[in-house]
């Protein structure tokens, strides 16, 4: 098995949480009126609510950022990294992700002290951002030049809002990324934020690593589902479920994050 998410989390099932970033300067959605500072403090109220409940680690993501794009602009990585500098948890694990420019996660990663990355690789897409080429061997090495090794990177073999081109199935794809492109852990995600994936999905990629890596649920978990979800899975990173009223884009809500908490525990 890989060693990098272990050396992080230990022997058990992570909860992962999301802290998303609302819309960063020059996306379409972003608050001019309040500006970083306002980014900043919506996303404090978010930390503060998840680690007082207890999660095991949360990333740091610009969910909001709408419609997504494949190159971080300089103000995009400045930004994130001062959120992510001022509001990063110090007694637990904090990871960056962002979409969708793995070097921009890494690069915020390596400043900033996280210890893990998200992105979608290896492969082709067609995607909603356009043709979609993740280049797992030049962030490897950019992983390197940095000094940054220690930061895990757990790929999502199947990422929201894309398909890959080819016809290799799921199993096949994340096994590949693990032998050939050194994934710390694999993801397995439904077809958009919030939605979950076919249990059987997650199970056919867990059967095909074969315990040289761990696999996560990345997207759809949800208080209801998540103990089946963990049956089979090794943790899960969980976002939509723990917002008012399950909104992607919503605050957290204490309760929700309550309750999902309890029943991944009792799953766990």
């Amino acid at each position: 098995m890989t060693t990098g998410f272990r050396a992080i989390f230990g022997p058990g099932k992570p909860v992962i949480a999301m802290a998303h970033l609302p819309a960063l300067p020059g996306a379409p959605l972003h608050d001019a009126g309040s500006g970083v500072q306002g980014i900043i403090d919506a996303v404090a109220r978010d930390v503060a609510i998840l680690l007082e409940e207890g999660v095991d680690a949360v990333m740091f993501c610009n969910e909001n950022d709408r419609p997504y794009r494949l190159e971080a602009s300089l103000a995009d990585a400045a930004v994130m990294a001062r959120v992510v500098t001022e509001l990063a948890p110090r007694d637990r694990p904090f990871g960056v992700d962002y979409l969708w420019d793995a070097r921009c996660a890494l690069a915020v990663a390596a400043a900033t002290g996280a210890s893990f990355i998200r992105e979608v690789m290896p492969g082709v897409f067609e995607s909603d951002m356009g043709l979609w080429r993740p280049d797992p061997a030049a962030l490897l090495r950019e992983r390197r030049t940095l000094g940054a090794d220690g930061v895990a990177v757990l790929m999502n073999v199947t990422p929201e809002f894309a398909s890959p081109l080819g016809s290799r199935p799921a199993g096949v794809r994340a096994r590949s990324a693990v032998v050939s492109t050194l994934a710390d852990a694999i993801l397995v995600s439904g077809p958009m934020a919030g939605a979950e994936p076919d249990l059987d999905a997650v199970r056919e990629v867990v059967d095909a690593v074969a315990g040289s890596a761990p696999v996560l649920l990345n997207t759809g978990a949800k208080a209801t589902n998540i103990g089946a979800f963990l049956s089979v899975a090794d943790g899960v990173i969980v976002g939509s479920a723990l917002k008012v009223d399950g909104g992607t884009w919503n605050p957290v809500d204490r309760e929700r994050v309550r309750r999902f908490l309890a029943a991944a525990r009792d799953a766990g």
